[in-house]
């Protein structure tokens, strides 16, 4: 929380971390980065896009907000809100400075919790952990550590985690969910979503 970083780089005007309640979970999810409501409230994915993820994650078996975020790591590669967007649509995406600057703290949030499952949503949270593929590609698909994709009915590996489970950005500027097959794959991913969460080595 006290991370003054990027700050004193010279990237950011101010310095805000937002991180989840310290809960202890087999399953994070990890996103771009906060956004300006975000940095107020300090608490994550507490804006429109937020609001959004939440009705897909209640799709996929989790409950309202209260529960998602009680069962399920919230987090994102930057931790600060990045600024507008130049273009005035949207959020600033982080650039890799700011990323690399950032990097040391999801390392250890990660290696904290350990996780089982690791929900990567938006083409930046992505392409850190499935490497640079379009989403048209990964979406509605699961993912070994090795990137390595884990076929729809094959047994998950014992000791192999996490898998990766890829989603895309909720936020309204993006405009990816626009295609019709697109949403389809999305509906594909929330499935995979809730069947790996009912193979939870121990349920939420």
């Amino acid at each position: 929380m006290a991370c003054r970083r990027c700050f004193e780089a010279g990237l950011l005007q101010r310095c805000a971390p937002v991180l989840p309640h310290p809960i202890r979970s087999q399953v994070v999810l990890v996103g771009q980065a906060p956004g300006r409501l975000e940095q107020e409230t300090r608490l994550p994915f507490s804006g429109r896009a937020g609001r959004e993820l939440f009705r897909w994650l209640k799709t996929a078996g989790l409950g309202d907000e209260e529960e998602a975020r009680a069962a399920v790591y919230l987090t994102s590669i930057t931790k600060c809100f990045p600024g507008p967007a130049r273009s005035g649509s949207g959020d600033r995406r982080p650039t890799s400075a700011e990323i690399e600057l950032c990097q040391p703290h999801l390392a250890d949030q990660l290696e904290l919790l350990d996780p089982w499952l690791l929900i990567a949503v938006g083409q930046m949270a992505i392409s850190r952990f499935l490497g640079d593929h379009a989403m048209d590609e990964l979406i509605g698909h699961v993912y070994l550590p090795s990137a390595e994709e884990l076929p729809l009915e094959a047994p998950v590996p014992l000791g192999v985690r996490p898998l990766v489970l890829p989603l895309p950005h909720p936020s309204g500027a993006s405009r990816w969910l626009n295609h019709e097959g697109h949403r389809t794959q999305l509906a594909t991913a929330l499935n995979r979503l809730r069947r790996l969460l009912d193979e939870l080595p121990v349920p939420i």
